[in-house]
């Protein structure tokens, strides 16, 4: 079956005047209909400016995109416009990406207005109103303005204006971090509701295990720019195979007086710099189990199990962390 959404060899680097920055590099991703692919990894690993690419608000620097088997990167400004309908993103602050000068309604309106989808400005209020209700949104908010309200209202506020034009694929940019953990629960159930209902497929986000786990159905961990670990979600959190995915399933916080337990597996060493960078594994640095040949070239990607792909040369089997 065609994904909705693939990348090949995806690449994005930034110029800066010590080098090329490597912000995306090489990343080859499948994404199927109505499912919903997890993104994890450290700050700066590339992971926002991954589905920034892939969206096309940031121009990659190579390799190929492509929406139900079609390349999206041939397609001049009109015609990108118009496949974006299909495409739409959650960001993240869910207080810095609205307009504080519109209200609620007019907040959920401003993209069916901009597209004029549907045509007439009272189905397009008439949608607002039910865009309202789809995402928890009380009808006497209809005229409040952004300050006036909570994180998680704000948020249910850019659920509804990423639904407005009926798209088929949301990227979901960290949606829950800013918020508090009963308010992350909230909306992570109503997306995950959304998707029964209307059929939708993510890309979410996150640097936290425990949302990354209860929301996805296949995991990519990434560092430094690359995919190194691609697996369903109960295979990663049941036998991670790269150095890199063992320590962050280690750091899932935990219940333990045993000290030695806490910080056994901590990672050491510091982030090596995306710029410039050197042959090699980019995690050898602070990899317990390097070898020599880790730092001559970077592995490949490769199947370690059916379904599961490491980029690891040294990958061993092994009990999950949960």
């Amino acid at each position: 079956m065609t994904p909705l959404i693939e990348t090949i060899s995806l690449k994005k680097y930034f110029r800066t005047p010590a080098g090329p920055l490597h912000a995306v590099d090489g990343v080859d991703l499948r994404i199927e209909k109505k499912k919903t692919l997890g993104i994890v990894g450290e700050s700066g690993c590339g992971k926002s400016t991954l589905g920034s690419v892939i969206l096309r608000l940031t121009e990659p620097t190579s390799g190929d995109i492509l929406y139900d088997g079609n390349s999206i990167l041939n397609l001049d400004r009109r015609r990108m416009n118009r496949m974006r309908r299909n495409m739409q993103m959650i960001f993240q602050d869910p207080y810095s990406s609205l307009n504080p000068r519109l209200s609620v309604s007019e907040l959920i309106a401003e993209p069916m207005i901009v597209n004029k989808m549907p045509p007439g400005r009272g189905e397009i209020f008439a949608r607002t109103r039910k865009l309202m209700d789809t995402v928890g949104l009380a009808s006497r908010l209809t005229n409040a303005y952004p300050h006036e309200l909570d994180g998680g209202r704000r948020q249910r506020i850019g659920v509804a204006r990423a639904l407005a034009l009926n798209p088929a694929f949301i990227v979901c940019d960290e949606p829950v971090s800013a918020l508090d953990v009963s308010i992350q629960a909230q909306i992570l159930n109503l997306l995950m509701d959304l998707q029964d209902e209307l059929g939708l497929t993510y890309m979410f986000i996150t640097h936290d295990l425990s949302v990354v786990k209860h929301i996805s159905d296949r995991i990519a961990v990434m560092y430094l720019g690359q995919c190194i670990e691609l697996a369903s979600s109960d295979d990663l959190f049941r036998s991670p195979a790269h150095p890199y995915t063992r320590a962050l399933m280690a750091a899932i916080p935990v219940i333990s007086l045993d000290e030695k337990d806490l910080f056994s597996n901590l990672i050491r060493g510091e982030v090596v710099s995306p710029v410039n960078l050197k042959p090699g594994c980019r995690f050898a640095g602070r990899c317990e189990m390097r070898a020599e040949e880790c730092l001559e070239d970077m592995p490949e990607l490769k199947e370690y199990e059916p379904g599961h792909l490491v980029a690891c040369r040294l990958a061993l089997p092994g009990p999950g962390a949960v």
